[in-house]
């Protein structure tokens, strides 16, 4: 797209905004030629984008305007003569064009080499209901929905401050995604911000074509054959209000109905609001359960197919864990077959219809339950021990850990089968070693403040603390002594 500055002359800056916007092809975008103050204006809109009634009565507003009332310049109009809120000004093209194409109203003026831009943009959106995913058995029941201005809003509800800070930038070359930082004047890291937006500037693709996923891989290019999250995301405002007043940094992608919360470690993507909507006691007893379940997820199936395979290692009173009929496939294969077929149900019932979802829900664990354990294909004991996999994978609502979980514990199996116990305990190793040298966006530990070890830190981590004890974040007291 060639750059251009306006000139002042409505025809022939008309002439250009036509050409690059392809006004004759494009239903969509909408330019009315009018005329007020005895001079011909020219007005330029997306069709949806626009709150038509708030357009209609500035326009009955510019028409009552004589040619006496008409000042030198546009800016003295807008200042004047322009009853709206968000107002701006400018001559090039390219921001312009950006405007216009995020929603904004355009209004050219015959003599006039600046247009006048108005925010009267309303983006389709649905209500800000409790995501899905991230639900709460208490607290606040809204959520984050696809456009940016209605995420923001939720934040600065819940943090009246002059220190929060809401910086919008972009990228995307085609797309001009906006993006949204926020962060806490004071608290944040400056030096980690300064080159998260740096990273920002820098992205040279042509469309952020999955939101927030193509912003992480951007962001973090490095060791992609880690699977542990780098990022936390979460659909719950409460939830990203309480990261940026720790001092972390939130990302609002437009179209994105969740924050992207970084730098994010271990510890901050197991946690999860219930923590804090319960007294001490109960939020401690959630988050440490969560811990050992996502523990026992790993540590399931490799550590039942090791005994199945030296059936001496079980002592006399657990040998009820043992298979009970003969197995007529291998163990390995039963649990990888499992593995399998139970993303393909998730595969399913994402696409399954809600009115097919409870009869097709029957038929699957009919099918797969009791006929697939009677059929000799699995056993009841492998039945048992992944069933019990699927369902602690939802204990906690990162995907990313799940699945990090998931590729581990395969590893570990293979191991296991392959060479034994050393197996078994280089795949423990392989897990522990993909933790401890994953490191965060902000080049810090992932598993701070165990490494490096800060007792009252991980305390603060593993026990949930006492209002009253946590209304500082840690920064602001060391600050403060």
């Amino acid at each position: 797209m060639d750059a251009w500055k306006m000139t002042g002359t409505l025809q022939t800056d008309m002439t250009h905004l036509n050409h690059i916007l392809d006004v004759d092809t494009n239903f969509d975008i909408i330019y009315r030629v009018i005329e007020f103050g005895g001079r011909e204006a020219c007005m330029y809109l997306v069709d949806g984008f626009c709150k038509d009634d708030l357009v209609q009565k500035l326009l009955q507003y510019f028409m009552d305007l004589t040619p006496e009332d008409m000042p030198e310049d546009m800016h003295g109009l807008s200042k004047k003569f322009t009853p709206y809120v968000e107002v701006d000004l400018d001559d090039q093209s390219d921001s312009l064009i950006h405007s216009l194409l995020s929603g904004m109203f355009l209004l050219l003026i015959d003599g006039y080499d600046k247009a006048l831009i108005l925010d009267t943009r309303t983006y389709p959106s649905r209500g800000v209901e409790e995501p899905e995913k991230d639900k709460v058995l208490r607290g606040s029941k809204d959520g984050f929905v696809e456009t940016v201005v209605s995420n923001t809003a939720l934040i600065r509800r819940r943090i009246r401050s002059t220190d929060l800070h809401m910086e919008m930038m972009s990228a995307g070359e085609s797309s001009h995604t906006d993006i949204v930082l926020c962060y806490m004047s004071g608290r944040a890291d400056q030096v980690f911000l300064e080159e998260i937006k740096e990273k920002i500037r820098n992205i040279q693709v042509d469309s952020l074509t999955m939101n927030q996923e193509s912003l992480a891989e951007c962001l973090y290019q490095r060791k992609w054959f880690n699977p542990f999250p780098k990022f936390k995301y979460t659909e719950r405002p409460d939830t990203a209000a309480a990261q940026v007043l720790e001092g972390n940094i939130v990302i609002l992608v437009d179209n994105s109905p969740s924050a992207m919360i970084l730098p994010a470690t271990i510890f901050d993507v197991v946690e999860e609001a219930d923590d804090y909507y319960f007294p001490p006691i109960t939020g401690t007893y959630l988050r440490i359960t969560r811990f050992l379940i996502s523990l026992l997820t790993y540590l399931m199936t490799p550590t039942f197919l090791l005994l199945v395979n030296n059936s001496q290692w079980i002592p006399e009173s657990f040998s009820f864990i043992m298979l009970k009929e003969e197995q007529n496939i291998p163990v390995i294969w039963q649990f990888l077959i499992l593995e399998l077929a139970i993303d393909g149900l998730k595969l399913a019932a994402i696409s399954t219809p809600n009115m097919l979802s409870t009869p097709l829900s029957v038929m699957a664990a009919l099918v797969l339950g009791e006929f697939s354990v009677k059929s000799g294909w699995f056993s009841s004991e492998v039945m048992l021990y992944m069933a019990f996999v699927a369902i602690a994978n939802y204990t906690q609502a990162n995907y990313e850990l799940g699945y990090a979980l998931k590729f581990l514990r395969i590893i570990n199996l293979f191991l296991t089968q392959w060479f034994g116990l050393i197996g078994y305990l280089t795949g423990l190793l392989i897990a522990g070693a993909a933790i401890c040298c994953n490191k965060t966006v902000s080049h810090q530990s992932y598993i701070y403040p165990l490494i490096p070890f800060d007792w009252k830190n991980l305390k603060n981590r593993l026990i949930r603390r006492r209002l009253p004890g946590a209304l500082q974040p840690d920064n602001q007291k060391k600050r403060h002594k």
